[in-house]
């Protein structure tokens, strides 16, 4: 267990917008960072970052959290775990208290997957540079097609011996578990009970995890037997899901950042060899078919995708049959091919990493006009070819959720097809409209209803009476409350509490005070009726009578995941007024923080009005249920008196806000 001084060390030294920068590429809005959301699909940023505060919140899916949050959302960690992750980053030392053989076991059983992983890669490692076999078969291997030795040892390059269970045998004795091995795919088991290498005799790249540790291996054999497979990747496992991962992300994300591009490679040896000629903002799709996953991983930290092709005419066509999903993801799409016989490994071998460069900068292409080019070749003068080249085209530009874009590429598809605009938006607009009613459909079935109305029937019926029945100045009107409304003012309370409750008054007839005291004794009459803000103000109170002043921070780091949530919730806004209002167009616009007197006063009376409605709306109820005559006196005279009380905070707070 980590003692409480490291964790208080690691929390104030964490910075959220390094630590959340490192997984999501953010830009800066008002005084708040947004980007993409990691954990759920988008294409508008939700994602915002509060500096300040040290926080992040999700508006689209509504996760949020500080740093340590963040990591053990994103990397599946423990608390442990996401605290150790910080601390290396920051390079804090650990101390732990000694934990019990359960926890410890418990703690341990998928850390022991990454160890066991590490240590093959350092194996492997050795066994190129240390040994002769590895020297002699391995090393030679990676001179002969001229890579360096810095990029060999940046990638920890590796070589497996052509034993039956060297690695096994080694890890063993080493005290790693043999079920650890067989879990990561790094021994295998057969039938007869014999363990062995999985990657014996071949060249080994370990893949790298977002954060750098190593989950899985590819392995390539330096055999001609046409019997034994060209490349074998570890297997799937707790730490490593082949569909979520990019080989070289974790060494080229910074580069993909900073140049705001991602070239995405097919192979191991070709993030290499990029990297060798320089170009740092490379990756590989593992020897996977791309997937949604891969592409919102890129996403995260550019907008723009280079693909490199090989220079293969088949391979090249199959391939661009699968690209579409990147256009619907909102990314733009570029193509760069090479001559005929090279992928980007050997090109850049053949002339070097100066022309290599220079050929990426000038023949890159973008993927629906390269599309185009490509089927085009390939229909010749067959109109009927033409005819379904062109529909395939427009089915591409169909994915691209940006109109604008959209728009753009059909004018210029237009010139290169030889077929008027008006004649691709039409076709356009049909698969649009097509796939809207698919995905209705499908919503239709997912959620059916009593009710169920054909497809653009209009607009659904309005449910229950009117807005403008819920009218502050329109009175109860006989229908009971929305619980909504109770619930907003009371979060606003809980909310005034997290901003303002530490600051120190002085306003006119109002003793010097803190804010939050002055809340709660205002309010000490008023029951709360959402359970999670009863909380809050429960624990606010016991604090202030235990000679304490809770802050915005203290809930937010809450160990209660739901008053956390709900403090990082009330503590963050979607939105941020532009600079641009004062120094372009010198409007200025006020916030609540310029009058906090009528602020406070404006939150805590605008709840006593809504429990005074509450109140009243049950006197009618009441009144309206009674049959002796006396009885319902006594209520109506209750409810004059409580009316009196109602239009009395109606007044003051007509007085407050004016001001």
């Amino acid at each position: 267990m980590i003692n409480r001084e490291t964790i208080d060390k690691i929390m104030d030294t964490a910075r959220i917008e390094e630590v959340v920068g490192d997984f999501v590429h953010l830009k800066k809005r008002g005084t708040s960072l947004i980007g993409n959301c990691p954990f759920h699909g988008e294409k508008t940023p939700s994602f915002h970052v509060s500096v300040t505060k040290g926080i992040y919140k999700c508006f689209g899916c509504g996760k949020g959290g500080d740093s340590v949050r963040f990591i053990m959302d994103h990397e599946k960690y423990s608390y442990p775990e996401a605290l150790k992750f910080l601390a290396n980053k920051y390079n804090i030392e650990v101390e732990e208290a000694e934990l019990s053989p359960e926890a410890a076991e418990a703690q341990s059983a998928k850390e022991s997957l990454y160890i066991v992983s590490q240590y093959a890669a350092t194996f492997f490692v050795k066994q190129l540079w240390e040994t002769d076999e590895g020297r002699g078969i391995g090393l030679s291997y990676f001179k002969e097609r001229g890579f360096r030795e810095d990029i060999l040892k940046k990638f920890e390059v590796g070589y497996s011996p052509d034993v039956w269970d060297a690695m096994t045998q080694s890890a063993t004795n080493a005290g790693h578990k043999l079920e650890f091995l067989e879990a990561t795919g790094l021994s295998i088991k057969n039938d007869n009970g014999k363990i062995y290498d999985r990657f014996r005799g071949r060249v080994m790249f370990p893949i790298h995890n977002f954060t750098g540790r190593i989950i899985g291996f590819g392995g390539r054999t330096l055999k001609t037997d046409k019997n034994v497979p060209k490349y074998v990747n570890s297997p799937e496992s707790e730490i490593y899901h082949k569909s979520n991962v990019l080989y070289g992300l974790f060494h080229a994300k910074k580069a993909i950042r900073d140049l705001d591009n991602c070239y995405l490679a097919e192979g191991y040896a070709d993030v290499l060899s990029v990297h060798q000629a320089g170009i740092e903002n490379v990756v590989a799709s593992s020897g996977t078919s791309l997937t949604v996953e891969q592409i919102k991983l890129i996403g995260r930290f550019t907008q723009n995708i280079t693909i490199l092709f090989d220079g293969d005419a088949a391979g090249i066509k199959a391939s661009l049959r699968g690209l579409d999903m990147i256009l619907e993801e909102g990314l733009n799409v570029k193509i760069v091919s090479f001559p005929d016989g090279h992928d980007p490994d050997s090109y850049m071998h053949h002339v070097g990493a100066g022309a290599f460069k220079t050929y990426l900068e000038q023949n890159r292409k973008d993927f629906i006009l390269y599309k185009a080019n490509v089927l085009l070749k390939d229909a010749g003068n067959d109109p009927i070819k033409r005819a379904g080249i062109i529909r395939d085209i427009v089915e591409s530009i169909a994915k691209i959720p940006d109109p604008i874009k959209a728009s753009v590429f059909i004018r210029e598809c237009s010139s290169l097809l030889e077929i008027e605009e008006h004649i691709l938006l039409s076709e356009l607009n049909k698969m649009r409209s097509a796939k809207l009613k698919k995905s209705f459909d499908n919503n239709q079935r997912a959620t059916p209803s009593s009710n169920p109305k054909p497809y653009n029937s209009g607009p659904p019926e309005p449910l229950g009476p009117p807005d403008d029945l819920w009218d502050d100045s329109a009175g109860p009107m006989g229908y009971e409350q929305p619980v909504e409304e109770n619930e907003h003012q009371e979060k606003e309370i809980v909310r005034l509490l997290l901003a303002y409750g530490h600051e120190f008054v002085n306003w006119d007839k109002i003793d010097d005070m803190y804010i939050g005291p002055f809340i709660m004794q205002n309010l000490s009459d008023v029951e709360f009726d959402d359970p999670l803000c009863k909380r809050i103000i429960d624990y606010y109170k016991s604090e202030i009578d235990n000679g304490r002043l809770p802050t915005s921070n203290h809930f937010v780091k809450h160990e209660d995941r739901d008053i956390a949530d709900l403090a990082i919730t009330l503590s963050t806004s979607e939105y941020a007024l532009s600079e641009n209002w004062l120094n372009k167009h010198l409007i200025y616009v006020k916030d609540e923080s310029m009058n906090l007197k009528a602020t406070i006063l404006g939150g805590i009376f605008h709840l006593k009005k809504r429990k005074v409605e509450k109140i009243l709306m049950n006197l009618l109820k009441e009144i309206k249920e009674e049959k002796n005559e006396d009885n319902q006196m006594i209520l109506m005279q209750r409810y004059g008196v409580i009316k009196g009380v109602e239009r009395e905070i109606s007044k003051f707070l007509g007085s407050v806000i004016v001001k």
